[in-house]
């Protein structure tokens, strides 16, 4: 979702799994028909954010699949969805609320469903487990340390939030702490007996967020240990992992993903591609090595800093970063002649709009490669497109969010005319 960058509201906690579901997303028969599974999470009624508990995995597949070839049968053929061998701790960024009961109990975890509640976890079975340790150990460390948990009521308190990252080749582990102020008491203490406990620890980063916000990160950042940043490799690439930087959760199914996009581009060395929602520049980098040119195009300044480091540090010298509106960008591509022979895009998933997509098929390149992240707003914008010229050949789901109702497709459009 290269289109959500930099701070992020997610009231649900590590993961997407909270997002209310927009109407028509996959969901499964009643109860009672149910093929159960033998993963069965203690905190699913608690908790509520996998749509897709105690489900058996080939099931979850099974109803992905025929609800992505009912949305898109007026438009393609829908390739089997791409599934994971083992679809338990995939999530390589978790995050935790933390919050004091009424009897002075440290909980940490998950928001419960559609309230700002804390239901303490101790471990998720869709997330990385090293990072639900540190977790663990971060809130049993906070009474010894005098720490005390931020109330969202009252405005009293400092620790808000824990964010760990986790690089999946590389293996490097950034925490953040997320406090409501910039001073932390015993800090260098503080990092050391983390340290000694989890010694892979390779940077401690203290985010600031003083207001009033559902937003989880603040803007300032200060480095307690190490470089305050990860690096992690995808296709080949590395990739600089910063507290708010977007980086997929999902490192296996998104490397997947991605070589699926490239590979649907039909890359020769020649060509010029326009990376669209280009966020960090994950897929225009990696593009960038079977291509004549990239132009990567992002509304969000700090993941155009974040793209144009990620280039440098991988030797990517045929690929310009611009902080644009990518629709506006486009209109004025086309109104001075010049063209592009592919368009990679991956919004949000609101998906795109009609001004975007009006800009797409005014620059009518060759090729046009969908990563959506929302199944329904996908078919919106195919019909659009479909309407204007362009035929799509193919869609290949993945399933990156095992256990949840959300699915990442990659679809090829080409171009047939006018």
């Amino acid at each position: 979702m290269a289109g959500n960058q930099g701070n992020y509201r997610e009231k649900s906690t590590r993961n997407e799994k909270n997002c209310k579901k927009a109407n028509g997303q996959p969901r499964l028969k009643e109860k009672s028909n149910r093929a159960k599974s033998d993963n069965a999470c203690p905190y699913a009624k608690k908790c509520g954010g996998c749509d897709y508990q105690g489900v058996e995995y080939k099931e979850q597949l099974k109803t992905k699949q025929a609800y992505m070839k009912k949305l898109l049968k007026p438009f393609c053929f829908v390739e089997p969805i791409v599934g994971m061998k083992n679809p338990l701790y995939y999530r390589h960024k978790v995050h935790a609320a933390f919050d004091c009961t009424r009897r002075g109990q440290i909980v940490a975890g998950v928001y419960r469903k559609n309230t700002h509640d804390v239901v303490d976890i101790e471990s998720c079975m869709i997330e990385e487990q090293e990072s639900d340790e540190i977790i663990r150990d971060i809130k049993d460390m906070l009474r010894s340390f005098r720490i005390k948990t931020y109330d969202e009521d009252t405005g009293y308190g400092l620790l808000r939030h824990v964010l760990v990252r986790k690089g999946y080749a590389t293996g490097q582990i950034m925490v953040v702490l997320v406090l409501a102020s910039p001073i932390l008491p015993s800090k260098n203490n503080f990092v050391k007996a983390l340290r000694k406990k989890h010694p892979n620890i390779t940077t401690v980063v203290l985010n600031v967020n003083d207001k009033k916000t559902s937003m989880v990160l603040g803007d300032r950042n200060i480095t307690l240990y190490g470089k305050g940043f990860i690096e992690d490799k995808l296709c080949g690439c590395t990739f600089r992992i910063s507290p708010n930087s977007f980086y997929q959760v999902n490192p296996v199914q998104t490397e997947l993903l991605y070589e699926k996009a490239i590979h649907e581009s039909h890359l020769t060395g020649k060509e010029r591609v326009i990376d669209a929602y280009c966020g960090t520049g994950t897929i225009g980098i990696i593009a960038a090595k079977n291509a004549g040119e990239v132009i990567g195009v992002e509304l969000n300044r700090d993941a155009i800093r974040d793209a144009v480091t990620n280039a440098k540090r991988n030797d990517i010298r045929n690929i310009r970063f611009y902080n644009d509106d990518a629709g506006k960008f486009m209109v004025e591509m086309a109104q001075k002649g010049e063209k592009a022979d592919v368009v990679i895009m991956d919004p949000p998933r609101t998906g795109s709009d009609e001004a975007f997509l009006s800009s797409v098929v005014k620059l009518a390149p060759e090729r046009v490669v969908y990563v959506s992240c929302g199944p329904e707003t996908l078919a919106r914008d195919l019909k659009y497109l479909t309407k204007h010229g362009y035929a799509v050949k193919r869609a290949t789901p993945y399933d990156c969010f095992p256990f949840t109702s959300h699915i990442e497709t990659v679809c090829c459009l080409t171009f047939k005319g006018r």
